[in-house]
């Protein structure tokens, strides 16, 4: 990617010096439930682990499944957190990877401005708050094994730059153009937001059964992979930010996180009806729909898979 020298964002939030330590007590009729509570779970079709102290309102949930979670467990805010500062000591190369991620996102507020005006409205830019190992949103505490994701709660995207060897050396996908990709899906989640499209999906998944739930989040994710596209359409068409080999890098990050091949990996077979981000087919097809056509009308996953 041609990225060096371009603008940087001026909304990037660096919080690696911070440490994050928390306590909470929530649940139904005043219950109590454990204090801080640890649920294996996936984001952008990564597994990890999310430490629950969070509430159930219009907004406190992260993207992906974590509503279903939340509706099961009857949480309510009851968070005590504390913060420490560390001295930050980087690497030469952790240094080029926030010069990076801070001209991806001043791109992606390039792209998504633009399509914003032509439509009438405002693009209301997000955060992107850089962090190692927890940090803390107004979707609750995270730990950095979840990967990246997107807090409808705050508008921050939440990154730990040390998912970027996994993506490479675990998943076998990399390339700068990958990383972009990681970020520019997170930011379809916030335009998701933005037009109300999040708001609906969640209603909606409140009244199904977990089977047609995750249904809707495969949907819901599918389309920020096709925004992802959009995004990388405009991205190259008017700047000229990619290079040769730049697409096929991030049909393979794609590919590499689907629901299908991730499962197979993990357990050794697959169960669809769990999906709640797509197969590695539908992940690769939408983010090229996006790429192709660089419309967001084109992007309507909710009526055709």
């Amino acid at each position: 990617m041609r990225w060096r020298g371009n603008r940087k964002s001026s909304n990037v939030e660096d919080r690696r010096s911070m440490q994050v330590s928390g306590s909470g007590h929530s649940g139904r009729g005043g219950s109590s439930i454990l204090r801080l509570v640890p649920v294996v779970f996936k984001f952008l079709g990564f597994k990890g682990t999310l430490i629950l102290a969070v509430g159930v309102g219009a907004y406190g949930l992260f993207t992906g499944n974590l509503g279903n979670i939340l509706s099961v467990l009857g949480l309510q805010q009851s968070t005590i957190v504390s913060e420490s500062t560390q001295p930050l000591r980087e690497t030469a190369e952790e240094k080029e990877l926030v010069d990076f991620v801070s001209v991806i996102l001043a791109d992606t507020e390039e792209t998504w401005t633009t399509l914003f005006r032509q439509r009438g409205g405002t693009y209301q830019e997000p955060h992107l708050v850089l962090f190692r190992d927890s940090v803390k949103s107004a979707c609750g505490m995270a730990q950095s094994a979840i990967g990246p994701f997107y807090c409808p709660g705050d508008h921050k995207v939440y990154i730990d730059l040390g998912f970027y060897d996994q993506l490479k050396n675990r998943y076998k996908a990399p390339g700068d153009f990958a990383q972009a990709y990681v970020i520019a899906h997170e930011i379809g989640h916030h335009v998701q937001t933005l037009v109300g499209i999040s708001g609906k999906v969640q209603e909606a998944r409140n009244r199904l059964s977990k089977v047609d739930a995750n249904k809707l989040s495969v949907r819901q994710e599918l389309q920020a992979d096709c925004f992802a596209g959009v995004w990388a359409h405009h991205a190259n068409n008017t700047r000229n930010l990619l290079e040769t080999g730049d697409v096929e890098e991030g049909l393979t990050a794609a590919s590499a996180i689907g629901d299908d091949t991730l499962q197979q990996k993990s357990q050794g077979y697959i169960r669809p009806d769990s999906f709640t981000h797509g197969s590695s087919a539908q992940r690769v097809k939408w983010f090229k729909v996006g790429l192709a056509s660089g419309d967001m009308d084109s992007c309507d996953t909710f009526s055709s898979i």
